[in-house]
């Protein structure tokens, strides 16, 4: 064994001794944090252990050394990627997450189409969101994890590539992300930074674009917190020498009118071919598509960037770079042309109805992201399936005006007791008012990193 090896070994702390000194508000060290991500990804931490560590930075937070210190060392947990002999720019975008947030299967093959390469690593749920992996996994035959081989030829041939993080990819991260899931540890800006950052760093970006969610449906529920953490991502981001720049966008009511899996690739499908469009989705979709090619320099202002994202979508190229992303990972050929031949559908489809007449006043977003975990669209434990076949289709958005016994949403459901359950949760988040509420902003600020 080399001796760099064995002098890891021999000061490596006890993870009950690191646990004791966060819980207590200690700072940890870099060697600490290395030792967690090491016990993180060869299993020398008891699942117990990661948890009450993570409950531990949760409570008692961690500063920017720390911070820097875990994100760099999730990353170096495993491989990191090579895009040098790609002829163009690899960018890509992260969300942080909310409900109906389906943005990733647009955008990525909306940049695409203008030029640039988005190897886009992707999530699969966490809390009460969606994740964008579990929404792929609807489609038939389509491989979200793909081997190293078909993930690079895909990227270079199409231009895109949505799949989940491979097995030697920030597996640090990968645990870690599952274990918060289920702990109620989720909302914690350094948590949060270093496993967006770690995964993305993998990747081999030359530049990233964040969309940080702010409302009632997000994990930064507060403007400030939200823009803390987009501060602090863009912050940690250009110390680690990857440009980046956020956008602070509105989740005070689902951003597609869908919230589940199939039914949010439908609705993206939708997007893509001009069948049906969510106006807050398309908003935020192209601003995002702006910022990813200014950040890539494809384009040399929003203005321009936002007019080419909107001729690839309008033109179809968009469209057809789904398509053949979705064939190449394995997925149908025509599956652009027929999704509903291919995506499960749910035995049960029923109306969530108004109890009276008015506006749509307010949405307790985050009320609906669990209502389609109870459905059986997302996850209690890590080991949990999915069913992608439910969820919510047609929610009305905040200020639409609705009549008694019309619908506020459509209930996809596994059984009659699910479809009921979730009938009165849909009605619950809704609140009802007499007079139309001003609408609320879908892109709120954009923040930049240091010159």
């Amino acid at each position: 064994m080399p001796a760099a090896c064995r002098k890891v070994e021999a000061r490596a702390m006890l993870p009950q001794e690191i646990i004791r000194s966060k819980r207590d508000g200690g700072v940890l060290s870099k060697a600490d944090i290395a030792d967690f991500a090491a016990g993180l990804t060869h299993g020398t931490w008891s699942e117990g252990q990661v948890a009450a560590l993570a409950m531990a930075i949760f409570l008692n937070g961690m500063n920017a050394e720390e911070g820097a210190a875990l994100t760099l060392a999730m990353r170096d947990s495993g491989k990191v990627l090579d895009w040098s002999g790609l002829p163009g720019p690899v960018t890509d975008k992260h969300s942080t997450g909310g409900v109906g947030d389906n943005v990733s299967l647009m955008l990525a093959p909306i940049v695409a189409a203008c030029g640039a390469f988005v190897p886009m690593i992707s999530g699969r749920g966490l809390g009460h969101t969606g994740g964008t992996l579990d929404k792929m996994d609807s489609i038939p035959g389509y491989t979200s994890q793909p081997d190293d081989r078909l993930f690079a030829r895909t990227v270079r041939d199409v231009g895109c590539a949505i799949i989940g993080q491979t097995a030697d990819l920030a597996p640090a991260d990968k645990r870690f992300y599952a274990v918060r899931d289920v702990t109620g540890t989720v909302e914690s800006i350094p948590l949060i930074t270093a496993s967006i950052l770690s995964k993305k760093l993998a990747a081999g970006l030359s530049s990233l674009v964040l969309d940080v969610k702010s409302g009632n449906g997000s994990f930064m529920a507060e403007a400030r917190d939200a823009r803390r953490l987009a501060e602090n991502l863009v912050t940690v981001a250009g110390a680690a020498s990857l440009p980046a720049t956020a956008l602070l966008t509105g989740m005070n009511e689902p951003l597609a009118s869908a919230a589940g899996n199939a039914v949010e690739v439908r609705n993206a499908v939708d997007f893509l071919t001009g069948a049906g469009r969510d106006r807050r989705l398309e908003d935020v979709t192209l601003a995002l598509a702006a910022e990813m090619l200014v950040a890539a320099r494809i384009a040399a202002t929003a203005k321009e960037g936002l007019a080419r994202a909107r001729e690839a979508l309008s033109g179809g190229a968009a469209a057809e770079r789904f398509g053949k992303m979705v064939r190449a990972l394995g997925g149908p050929a025509d599956f652009v042309e027929n999704p509903e031949r291919y995506l499960p559908a749910a035995a049960i489809v029923v109306p969530a109805t108004a109890g009276r007449d008015g506006f749509v006043g307010r949405i307790e977003t985050r009320a609906l992201g669990v209502g389609v975990i109870e459905l059986g669209g997302g996850r209690s434990k890590p080991e949990d399936a999915i069913d992608h076949s439910v969820g919510l289709t047609g929610c009305l958005p905040v200020g639409a005006e609705v009549r008694r016994g019309e619908p506020l949403a459509m209930v996809h459901a596994r059984t009659t007791d699910d479809a009921e359950r979730a009938v009165a949760a849909v009605r619950a988040a809704y609140r009802m008012t007499d007079e139309k509420p001003r609408a609320g902003k879908a892109i709120l600020r954009r923040i930049a990193g240091a010159a």
